[in-house]
């Protein structure tokens, strides 16, 4: 098995089915570092890879992409051998707009696909991207970072708005609020998430493989409704289930979402991998 940096360890090559998961904005691999144990433990045979992206934790000094389609290119050049074994993807939140990237990209070339993707707190593709609102009523758009160059510091204002609404979202510990240095390591890399996300548009078209979305019942960025609109993308079925939660469910109520995930691991665990006719 080939290595690559996007992953952290080289994968099991006797598991049924791979689950390679994708961070939400500003998020990395250690997001999903209890899968595996977790999963085991519900009796779902994954092997679970969660990616890891350019410029964050132990890839921190590297460029980070700001532009969906090139980030798409390299992820499936890169994972191209790890995808040719049957394998589900999980996105959070900007996660899941990449996983649906990248499985309309290989769709296209006639590549192995996915036996089902979990994509989760995202809006469909054709809705305009989310917008993270502080109280303060200054606005941080999916697309408003200012890109790599963007280390102005986080005692700037604009800084400070955004990293008050992800405390509100629950992706930022209040905690932090008080440690700059910390906030001006970390909100460079949102803000730079945040134009990856914009650069998206409104494009895309079906993916020929079924669709399982999440949704938190109390996210106050995307609405349930705007999660379910995901079916117009459904070319091979949709299931939507409303979690408990806000938009980082995924932290908040991990243990709930996995009781969901671990189904859906043994359901797809047995079938044969699904190729694309190219499109």
């Amino acid at each position: 098995m080939t290595t690559t940096e996007y992953l952290a360890r080289t994968p099991q090559p006797h598991m049924p089915v791979r689950l390679l998961c994708f961070p939400f904005a500003g998020g990395g691999a250690s997001a999903y570092a209890r899968w595996q144990r977790e999963l085991d433990a519900r009796g779902a045979s994954v092997d679970v890879l969660p990616v890891r992206l350019p410029g964050r934790e132990g890839r921190s000094g590297e460029p980070r992409f700001t532009e969906l389609t090139s980030l798409v290119e390299e992820l499936d050049e890169e994972l191209d051998e790890v995808l040719a074994s049957p394998h589900l993807l999980y996105g959070h939140s900007m996660g899941a707009l990449i996983a649906y990237a990248l499985i309309r990209r290989r769709q296209e070339r006639g590549a192995p696909l996915p036996r089902a993707a979990l994509l989760a707190a995202y809006r469909a593709p054709h809705l305009p991207p989310p917008r993270i609102d502080s109280d303060a009523n200054a606005d941080a758009d999916f697309g408003a970072g200012s890109g790599s160059g963007a280390e102005s510091g986080a005692e700037s204002g604009a800084d400070f708005d955004l990293a008050h609404a992800l405390v509100a979202l629950g992706g930022l510990p209040e905690a932090l609020l008080g440690h700059p240095e910390w906030l001006r390591a970390l909100l460079p890399v949102v803000r730079d998430d945040l134009a990856l996300c914009a650069s998206a548009g409104s494009a895309g078209g079906p993916v020929r493989v079924p669709l399982h979305l999440f949704a938190g019942a109390d996210d106050s960025l995307v609405r349930a409704s705007e999660v379910t609109a995901w079916r117009r993308y459904a070319a091979r079925g949709c299931e939507v289930r409303v979690l408990p939660g806000g938009h980082f469910f995924l932290r908040t109520h991990e243990g709930r979402l996995l009781d969901e995930v671990a189904p859906l691991v043994r359901r797809y665990g047995g079938r044969r991998t699904v190729h694309a006719a190219a499109s």
